[in-house]
């Protein structure tokens, strides 16, 4: 583990690889899984607000999945996540004309509708953070459906937390994505020591 003010990193996250290959994987971490979305709680009431502007993007199915539990909801293990259609693609996708499962929330941001890109366990993904009361862990979250993000990540050499740059630095601040740079450089700088005894 690398510590980094109050996180605690996992070395997965500076020694594995990744890239999302949306073609390959058509979007899958937006359909799989048991809930939607973790959301921080002030992200709940970005949801709502933006809500209006995203509608006119959003399936019928997802409008009546929203009209019954809102525009968020707390899933069986007490967290506040996105609802999902049917136990699986979560409301606020949409697909495109090659079968690509996207983000509405995005997609509005990208056109300069609206001012948040989409909730930050999405942009941060394949990293989950964990609070506990004195520290966080963010840890890499390992996933069969995202085999061909690692295929393309070790064939480009992009390491995880580089991968996750823009996110990381949303979420923590540039100086502490700094801090991880640092960190990656002393961590090879102790690989090629030991490689050389």
């Amino acid at each position: 583990m690398v510590q980094i003010d109050d996180k605690l990193i996992s070395l997965d996250i500076f020694e594995r690889h990744f890239i999302c290959d949306l073609p390959k994987c058509l979007g899958a971490c937006c359909v799989e899984g048991e809930s939607g979305a973790p959301l921080e709680d002030e992200e709940t009431a970005i949801l709502e607000r933006i809500f209006p502007v995203i509608k006119p993007m959003l399936s019928k199915k997802a409008l009546e999945e929203i009209e019954k539990t809102g525009t968020w909801e707390v899933d069986v293990d007490g967290d506040k996540v996105t609802p999902i259609i049917n136990g699986k693609e979560c409301v606020y996708t949409y697909f495109d004309d090659t079968g690509v499962c996207k983000c509405s929330i995005e997609k509005a941001y990208n056109e300069g509708l609206i001012d948040f890109k989409k909730p930050i366990s999405c942009h941060l993904y394949p990293i989950r953070v964990t609070r506990y009361s004195d520290f966080e862990a963010m840890n890499y979250h390992q996933w069969p459906i995202c085999g061909p993000a690692k295929v393309l990540g070790a064939e480009i050499g992009v390491p995880i937390y580089k991968f996750l740059q823009e996110a990381i630095t949303r979420k923590y601040g540039a100086a502490f994505y700094h801090e991880m740079e640092e960190a990656d450089k002393i961590l090879k700088e102790r690989g090629s020591d030991d490689s050389d005894n």
